[in-house]
């Protein structure tokens, strides 16, 4: 039986009144949900409790991302705009004030912010993070399957997910936020990218991105903005920061 305090579709409300006891039920949804790559790859970095505990340092996340992380971030609200009227929809979780800065812009443009990932252990962090009374809600499911309708969001940010996904997952990903986002919707992708011929990392990166993140040199290897202009999508600009080694591209449904 479903308890009482899960919605359909396994939404899972942020509130001042949510239970205790839902800490610990989110935490035990079954690991059959969980997709094998994520298992395999980034239980270090995603799954593990001490995982979370580690890396929700917004430091932490900086240094990862060699000084970029405020910019990154910056740059993608900037495209988002400073207020978010209507619906918003946040692919997977991320460390770091990402989702509290939407989630402020939600609140000053009156609209609502949908936020979805595949594991409890990181939808239970983020309602940690965000306070109460935020317009947000936490849904339970894998980006690769939206278990939501068709057009039903105004814009849609993908923040660093899809160099963690394998290709199949990465299309289909993409695929599922371009059904989702109404026609017109802005689409917001932030990930990396084949750094310039000069890079001084450009030689680097390949032996740490393969030891770490397996599936990462895909996006050296095959443009985004490709794959878009061949979907429903059209990509309305390119962005490159830090020598190239990041991207933001901005498209439209």
């Amino acid at each position: 039986m479903r308890p009482k305090w899960m919605l359909a579709n396994d939404v899972l409300p942020i509130a001042a009144e949510f239970p205790a006891e839902a800490d610990e039920a989110i935490a035990l949804q079954p690991n059959a949900l969980v997709p094998e790559y994520l298992s395999t790859h980034y239980w270090w970095a995603y799954i593990h409790p001490n995982a979370v505990k580690l890396f929700e340092r917004e430091w932490l996340v900086n240094l990862i991302l060699l000084g970029n992380y405020a910019r990154l971030r910056d740059a993608a609200l900037a495209e988002m705009g400073e207020s978010l009227p209507g619906t918003t929809l946040q692919v997977a979780c991320v460390y770091g004030d990402l989702t509290n800065c939407l989630s402020q812009r939600a609140t000053k443009g009156g609209g609502s912010i949908d936020i979805v990932d595949v594991l409890p252990i990181q939808l239970k962090n983020l309602r940690r993070k965000l306070p109460a009374g935020a317009p947000a809600r936490l849904l339970a499911m894998d980006a690769k399957d939206l278990k939501l309708p068709d057009a039903s969001y105004d814009r849609a940010i993908v923040f660093f997910l899809l160099h963690e996904q394998p290709r199949e997952w990465r299309e289909r990903t993409l695929s599922e936020v371009l059904r989702v986002v109404k026609p017109g919707g802005k689409i917001i992708i932030v990930d990396y990218a084949r750094p310039y011929w000069w890079h001084p990392l450009r030689y680097l990166f390949p032996v740490l991105l393969a030891a770490f993140e397996p599936f990462a040199l895909d996006l050296w290897r095959e443009e985004l903005t490709g794959w878009l202009s061949n979907s429903l999508a059209t990509v309305v600009r390119r962005r490159q920061f830090f020598g190239g080694l990041y991207q933001l591209v901005v498209s439209r449904r």
